[in-house]
């Protein structure tokens, strides 16, 4: 057997049997090392596909022989790609972080469920990005954000609890609602094939039964993603969750929601029908200013510096709206690499918190004073995801925000490229409360130097060091980012 032959459906496969045999053997060592080789593993698997994928373009796998549109398939071209990338690089390092944030955040009876559940997370995720089925899409959507309710709920404060139903809530109307349109389209077009859609479509899009699936799907992932005004789950949930788990949805959960709207809205509707003829891409516009704006005033009220980031995710999510708004493709590229870039930046920030909130049990801001001296290490690595995050040159995210600015000029937009300096500028102040509290406030009487774990260390820095490789050689996120943007235009290279 060929293993490169069936990568696309062993990416998925093995976290899942992973996520079987952490309960079969029942011991929270044996868990963490089976979670990390699963997150090698797919690791692997992805960079093999973005070779493949640079070479043929497509890769199609048909699950048990049988071809689509009868039988399911797995399709993955340069967005799949990409997003795989993005959530199985996240995957690696969450796992090496894991091992001590886990000993100390999650209570030894839970321990192996916790790795349980966050293999499954990783696991519908993956699926998500690499099935070629519209209803799979859903499928592999539930068994993710099911395990992210339980993970979420497994944090130490009691809010935590409050914050998994919120969520749960959310999520479950945000996934009725997508089985809905997809009920409708199936209804329409006999066919559930993404691919086969795509060419069905057209004839009846003229139908209320068609433009009620496009609202339906459009709202549901809207709430997946946490498109403002649909946002209101997010604050809690990455506050509350213990810090393995705020660090892998940040850097990827809303990610590939983003990815399903992209897919649904561009591959499946078709850029014509969902950008100009309903018209989504004004609105699309219109709410990606107000989040960017909103998110980050919001943010800068915060004194819970892991909610003042959730916040700023809100803002981030809504450059990437605006960008896909604006139906171009310099827009679609400035999408795609503010979603690799900022999954680099909230990856940093939020594991640097987690190794604060392993010595202090909090990640208020008012416990921060003076930590620039006792942490050093982890407030450098800190510093590098916040400079990021603001844009400044010479890190990933400067990257994607002078695509996004460039786009908008391009477009003579310019009062919209004056609201994401405004935006850096928002930024700058949350941030800079932080680095002020951390290197410009005295330390507390009788606090030394902290030791944190080594391994914890190494993947913030690995994280923090990526921003700035990224920022510095930008080649390989935006050459498939551009390779991803031909093939949803279906313009060849």
């Amino acid at each position: 057997m060929n293993l490169m032959t069936h990568l696309p459906v062993l990416i998925v496969v093995v976290p899942l049997l992973s996520a079987a045999l952490c309960v079969l053997f029942n011991n929270r060592k044996s868990a963490w090392l089976i979670t990390l080789l699963a997150s090698f593993f797919c690791f692997y698997a992805s960079i093999n596909l973005i070779q493949i994928v640079q070479e043929v373009d497509v890769i199609i796998y048909s699950v048990g022989g049988w071809e689509a549109p009868l039988g399911i398939e797995l399709r993955i071209d340069a967005l799949n790609a990409l997003m795989l990338l993005v959530l199985s690089g996240s995957a690696v390092l969450v796992s090496i972080y894991a091992l001590k944030s886990v000993e100390k955040e999650i209570p030894v009876q839970n321990q192996v469920l916790f790795y349980t559940a966050l293999l499954l997370v990783k696991a519908g995720l993956i699926g998500i990005c690499v099935t070629g089925d519209a209803f799979n899409i859903f499928v592999f959507l539930e068994i993710s954000s099911i395990s992210t309710y339980a993970l979420i709920s497994l944090g130490h404060d009691r809010r935590a609890l409050h914050a998994s139903y919120q969520y749960l809530i959310m999520g479950t109307i945000g996934a009725t609602f997508i089985l809905i349109g997809i009920g409708f389209m199936y209804v329409m077009t006999g066919t559930l094939n993404i691919q086969d859609l795509s060419q069905r479509l057209p004839v009846v899009a003229d139908t209320s039964a068609i433009r009620a699936a496009f609202a339906f799907l459009t709202i549901g992932v809207g709430i997946k993603a946490a498109m403002l005004p649909l946002h209101q789950w997010l604050p809690n949930a990455y506050a509350y969750s213990p810090s393995v788990v705020s660090t892998f949805l940040a850097a990827t959960a809303t990610k590939v929601a983003i990815y399903v709207l992209i897919r649904f809205q561009l591959s499946l509707f078709g850029i014509e029908f969902s950008l100009l003829q309903m018209p989504f891409n004004k609105i699309l516009m219109i709410l990606g200013t107000i989040g960017i704006l909103g998110g980050s005033v919001s943010a800068i009220y915060q004194s819970n510096v892991k909610r003042m980031l959730a916040y700023s995710s809100v803002a981030q999510i809504g450059y990437i709206l605006l960008a896909i708004g604006l139906a171009s493709e310099p827009g679609f590229t400035a999408a795609l690499l503010h979603i690799f870039n900022h999954a680099l930046m909230k990856g940093t920030l939020f594991m640097a918190l987690g190794l604060i909130a392993f010595r202090f049990a909090s990640t208020e801001l008012s416990v921060m004073s003076g930590i620039g001296k006792t942490m050093p290490l982890t407030m450098a690595a800190f510093l590098i995801g916040g400079l990021s995050l603001i844009g400044v040159p010479g890190t990933a995210g400067f990257i994607s925000k002078w695509y996004l600015v460039t786009a908008l000029l391009d477009a003579s937009l310019w009062p919209l490229a004056l609201v994401i300096l405004i935006a850096s500028v928002l930024t700058l102040i949350y941030i800079g409360r932080v680095i002020e509290v951390a290197y410009f406030q005295p330390a507390p009487e009788g606090i030394t130097q902290q030791k944190v774990p080594k391994s914890m260390l190494v993947a913030l820095w690995i994280f923090a060091l990526s921003n700035i490789y990224f920022g510095l050689y930008s080649d390989i996120s935006l050459g498939i980012s551009s390779l991803a943007v031909n093939q949803l235009m279906g313009v060849t290279p």
